[in-house]
């Protein structure tokens, strides 16, 4: 991702939030929650990593990683990694193709693991899984996952 591009970040951590089948989205002004914002503020750091997806010129998905405290936090090593595709675009492979991209990258960057948190209704989870992330803790809503780089 390109300087220029990263405002798009805050339109793809608004796509993240995950919601259940029946719910309505919450209101976009959700994202400036400091719970939230921490995803995308001050992006372009030294550590910070992202890829986008595009389909005809058009950013479609976005994959990105950080360190940060956050519900996914494992270690001050440790960088968290976002996903997010518009809502059109999802279920066709583009998130697996992101995440292959993305996982080495994150090797060569000389990191060892990277986490990732999920509710357990999501149905992301289960990429997660097939790109060999494992459950590391858990609550009754969500999971923390790492893999292994």
């Amino acid at each position: 991702m390109k300087p220029e591009e990263y405002p798009l970040l805050s339109d793809f951590l608004y796509e993240a939030i995950f919601i259940p089948e029946g719910m309505q989205k919450p209101d976009r002004t959700v994202i400036h929650q400091p719970e939230l914002a921490l995803y995308v503020e001050n992006f372009g750091q030294a550590d910070d990593i992202c890829l986008v997806a595009d389909v005809q010129g058009k950013p479609v998905g976005a994959i990105w990683s950080r360190i940060m405290n956050d519900y996914g936090h494992v270690d001050e090593e440790t960088p968290y990694l976002a996903i997010a595709l518009f809502e059109e675009y999802r279920n066709q492979g583009i998130g697996t193709v992101l995440m292959k991209a993305m996982l080495p990258r994150l090797k060569e960057a000389g990191y060892s693991q990277v986490s990732l948190s999920v509710q357990k209704a999501n149905y992301a989870r289960r990429m997660y899984e097939k790109a060999g992330f494992r459950t590391v803790r858990e609550n009754p809503e969500e999971c923390v996952m790492v893999r292994e780089l």
